[in-house]
This record gives C-alpha cells, sequence and structure tokens, in this order.
C-alpha cells in the first residue's frame, strides 16, 4: 500500500475531526499545502558512472549513530487514531533503525514510549520534545522525566509563543482530547495534585534564557526545532545546542511563513558544519528526503504519513511508511549516483522556476 492509500484508508477509518485535527494546518492552510508544494520546485541534476551497488544511507545524528535517514517528527494523541497508540510507534520506528520524536502531547507516557522501543531493538534512540513551560520546575522535571526513561536527546519547540489558529479544529469544536486519553507526560508535575495534569501553555515570554537553562540542567544533546531565519540558526549554534530543526510547525502555526524546504538552504549555510541540520514538513516521497540532503539536511522528519500508517495499519502502518521512505530515497541515490548520502550536493539540484 503506498503512502497516498495509507492516507486514504486512515481517513476512511477516523472520526471525521480527529482526521482533520491531525490533517489540518493554520488559517487558510497556504503553508500546509505549500510544505509538499515546495518539492516540486526542485529537480535533481543526476551524475552518472560512479555509484555502487551498495548504498550506505544510514546518517549520525545527536544521541542516534548510524541512524535511518527518515525521522518521526514529532505527533501528538496517537491513541486518538489507533488502540496501540506511541507505543505502536515506538517499536515500528525502533525495527526500522530510525529515530522516534516523543513529546510532551503524547498520549503515553515517555517511560512506556522507550519501553515498547526496546522490545524491538536493543539501544533504539528516542528523543523527547517539549515546550519550554512557563514555571521552571515543571520543565525540570519534564527533562528529568525524559532522562530517567532513557531518551538519548531533547527537541525543543521554540516556533509556538501562542497556538496557532487551526480552523478546522474550531469549526469542528475539537478543543480538547475525549474522556479517556491525556496527555501522560503532563501528569504529576509539580504544583499539580497527585494524578492531576498540567497543562500545556504557550507563552511568547520565552526567551533564548529558558534554552540556556535547559542546557545547563542537561546532559543530553537539545535540538532546536521551528527554526527558520539564519539569525536563530547561528544563536543557536552559539548558545550550545547540538542540533537544528528547519520547521514551520506542518503549517500548523504562522500561515505566513515559506516552505520549510525553501528556508533550508540560508540556514544550512548559516550552520556551516558545527550542527547538524535536520528538516520535516512536506516530506512524502523519497525523492523529497534526496532532495532535502542535497540541501544539506542531515535528516529529515515525517509527521502526518507515520499517523496515517498508524491509523491505517498499527504497527506495521508505521514500519511501511518508515520503510517506503528510506527504500525510495536509497533507489534515488543511486539514480543519482551516488554511494553515500554526501554524494548528493547542492550543485544537483535546480530550482525549476531558473533563479539558481
Amino acid at each position: 500500500m503506498t503512502l497516498g492509500r495509507l492516507h486514504d484508508a486512515a481517513r476512511g477509518i477516523l472520526d471525521p475531526a480527529h482526521y482533520d485535527y491531525v490533517a489540518g494546518g493554520a488559517g487558510r492552510e497556504r503553508v500546509l499545502a505549500d510544505n509538499e508544494r515546495a518539492f516540486d520546485r526542485y529537480a535533481l541534476l543526476p551524475r552518472v558512472l560512479r555509484g555502487s551497488e551498495a548504498r550506505d544511507t544510514s546518517v549520525d545524528l545527536p544521541g542516534a549513530r548510524r541512524a535511518a535517514p527518515v525521522i518521526v517528527a514529532p505527533t501528538a494523541f496517537h491513541r486518538l487514531v489507533h488502540p496501540g497508540g506511541e507505543r505502536a510507534t515506538a517499536r515500528a520506528a525502533a525495527a526500522e533503525g530510525a529515530v522516534l520524536v516523543t513529546g510532551a502531547a503524547a498520549t503515553t507516557a515517555v517511560a512506556d514510549v522507550v519501553a515498547a522501543a526496546r522490545e524491538a531493538a536493543p539501544n533504539p534512540a528516542v528523543w523527547f520534545q517539549l515546550y519550554p513551560h512557563p514555571r521552571r520546575e515543571v520543565t525540570v522535571a519534564l527533562v528529568r522525566r525524559a532522562e530517567d526513561a532513557g531518551c538519548t536527546a531533547l527537541v525543543v519547540t521554540v516556533d509556538s509563543p501562542v497556538f496557532g489558529r487551526h480552523t478546522r479544529d474550531l469549526r469542528n469544536g475539537f478543543t480538547d482530547l475525549p474522556p479517556g486519553y491525556a496527555a501522560e507526560n503532563m501528569r504529576d508535575l509539580p504544583g499539580a495534585p497527585p494524578g492531576g495534569l498540567t497543562d500545556i501553555p504557550m507563552s511568547p515570554a520565552v526567551s533564548w534564557r529558558d534554552i540556556d537553562e535547559i542546557l545547563r540542567v542537561t546532559a543530553l544533546p537539545v535540538l532546536l526545532k521551528g527554526v527558520l531565519h539564519p539569525q536563530d540558526a547561528r544563536l543557536a549554534v552559539g548558545h550550545g545546542t547540538a542540533g537544528v530543526i528547519v520547521s514551520n510547525h506542518g503549517g500548523r502555526q504562522c500561515d505566513a511563513v515559506p516552505a520549510a524546504v525553501d528556508c533550508l538552504p540560508a540556514v544550512v549555510d548559516a550552520v556551516g558544519d558545527r550542527v547538524p541540520v535536520l528538516l520535516d514538513g512536506g516530506i512524502r516521497r523519497g525523492s523529497d528526503v534526496a532532495v532535502a540532503r542535497a540541501l544539506g539536511a542531515t535528516a529529515v522528519g515525517v509527521g502526518r504519513p507515520v499517523v496515517w500508517g498508524l491509523a491505517a495499519e498499527g504497527e506495521a502502518g508505521v514500519r511501511r511508511v518508515l520503510a517506503t521512505l528510506r527504500e525510495e530515497y536509497d533507489h534515488t541515490l543511486a539514480l543519482c549516483g551516488g554511494r553515500h548520502n554526501a554524494d548528493l550536493t547542492r550543485d544537483m539540484v535546480v530550482r525549476k522556476d531558473g533563479t539558481w
């Protein structure tokens, strides 16, 4: 089953409001659409007579050596689309050698996610995504929770000073999880009663001081997710982060920003070789992975396709998504005359509009 058919199958299974929660974006959803459409503006210019029967597509990432080039980007509420929830996603990612980024809004606690990943692989790479909380003690408790669970890196989302206006959710009245579901990582945090939940607030007052504080309280590598401006990428490296993730939150925050891939080259130039740069947003084919790699991304993240695979076929569906993208990428690498990821270079990417 292709990724498109997994999406269609998931749409047929899911409650329409739950489907819209995953599929939808902010505002008029222009950025949501452009994330995918942007890849059609790029073409690959292959090299010839320098390939190999065997190719190595593994990548080295913070807390994840020789990982698959496609990681599972953080997405919320997996149990809402399939009973196996984040545990099924974790087993699938680990079995495929892919990093899983599980988040504060997961419907399964991080310790249980890591335990599930270890059922499929001896040393899986699970990263924990968090939003800096206005109360320092809550942020520190979440960091400790991720460390104790065995996460190998932290991913701090920094593009959400306020909640995006999700048109479909507002139309559907989907403003909270139904009974029986919760953001389990937010349970039993400082200031809450035993068993109680703490909200995941967005705060426009979050600053580089908060990033410095997170870096001070953990030895785990910290990546910043949601960077589009090259100057912010320079600042991230200067503050000591271990990586930058170019992302517009899948079109779910500001509906007036560029497609993520269009921002990638400038961020890569700003960072240089100092830390890895990752990309998420709009990846739907192995050739998209190849374009991102050629433009300088070390790895790419996929979100919605993973959720469609989970909804349609559970753990097997997530594995199908990750394996399909990896295999398509390997095939594209071969067609471009590559043996290794580094064989894809920026001079092999042309814009169809002729600008560069």
